[in-house]
């Protein structure tokens, strides 16, 4: 006697044939009705057949369906760098913005370099996304866009451009000058900036609206007191011990984002110095970390959510010259306690 025992008959995959036979409709009926860019999933016959399906535990086999319609419903996200949070803000929004038109996002990081978005791109594309979003556009640079364009892929840039390809971007000389008018208005006059990488349109617009708000003043700019910076915490820092080692520093400071703000305060108040009451300080974007440090900082809010929906529905736009190369939305000026008005 044979004391092996038998075999565990594998268990045969539900198919779309056996909910229809289940729900007493056809198996058309049935892909349609457990579609939801087809049919509210709130309709009483199509959660009767979803009801039915989750019961017999029916998987859509998404590959099958998405290659019927010659689409995989993913969407392609080149940043730079996912540790800095304001990109991980927007591939966040980028997410939640695709999610109820049935579509998933995958994102490639290049550290910011042009051949490895290059790279990505070529990535993300042989794995069938139906678009691209990218946030790595430098100003004046073609090289990206044409290939892009070459390859036939839809694509959008995000945050940034290139001064050639449609993007949805912050106004982010409108911010500029926001947030130095807000310091003007609080009656500083020494006024510096910590610019950002000259390549990214997002930090040379902000710089744009610093230099409009100064001039509308009637404030002169102090060559000495634009300090250069990447995007991030460190190079905040370095910038600013340049601007406090001056012996006529600054009475308020815009940092071009949050994380150079925060960089900017780490060495001020090393320095034994107050934020607001000895240097002012502004930063951009409104991260969630600076509302809560030990001074709220003052800050120019961009609207993430209102950015990624116009992303992605920018990139089912038609192209052709009625198409708007750059879509723009407000930021808006959100005054803490970092900045105050001079010698109060």
């Amino acid at each position: 006697m044979d004391d092996e025992a038998p075999a565990t008959k594998a268990k045969s995959r539900v198919t779309l044939h056996d909910v229809a036979a289940a729900s007493g409709v056809s198996k058309s009926t049935v892909s349609r009705l457990l579609d939801d860019r087809l049919t509210r999933p709130d309709t009483p016959k199509a959660q009767h057949v979803r009801r039915i399906a989750q019961e017999l535990g029916y998987v859509r086999d998404l590959s099958a369906a998405n290659l019927r319609r010659g689409s995989t419903g993913m969407i392609g996200v080149i940043v730079p760098r996912l540790t800095d949070t304001v990109m991980a803000m927007y591939y966040e929004a980028l997410a939640r913005a695709a999610a109820p038109l049935g579509k998933f996002t995958i994102v490639a990081n290049t550290d910011d370099s042009p051949e490895a978005s290059l790279r990505a791109a070529d990535a993300l594309i042989q794995r069938g996304v139906d678009g691209l979003i990218l946030t790595t556009a430098r100003t004046g640079n073609a090289v990206l866009s044409d290939a892009l364009e070459a390859r036939g892929v839809p694509f959008v840039f995000g945050l940034r451009e290139d001064g050639l390809a449609p993007a949805v971007v912050s106004d982010d000389v409108l911010g500029g000058y926001l947030a130095t008018r807000h310091l003007i208005d609080l009656g500083h006059e020494r006024i510096a900036m910590i610019c950002g990488p000259d390549y990214a349109t997002s930090s040379l617009n902000r710089v744009a609206g610093f230099r409009q708000a100064m001039a509308e003043a009637g404030l002169a700019i102090d060559d000495h007191l634009m300090a250069q910076s990447t995007f991030s915490i460190e190079s905040g820092e370095t910038a600013a011990e340049a601007l406090l080692a001056r012996p006529d520093r600054p009475t308020a400071i815009f940092a071009m984002n949050d994380n150079t703000a925060i960089g900017a305060m780490s060495v001020i108040l090393r320095a034994g110095l107050s934020v607001p009451d000895d240097i002012s300080l502004v930063g951009y974007n409104d991260i969630p970390i600076v509302s809560r440090l030990p001074v709220p900082l003052t800050t120019v809010r961009v609207p993430f959510d209102r950015l990624a929906s116009l992303t992605v529905a920018a990139l089912d736009e038609p192209t052709g010259p009625n198409r708007p190369r750059v879509a723009k939305v407000e930021p808006t000026m959100i005054p803490r306690k970092s900045s105050a008005r001079r010698g109060r």
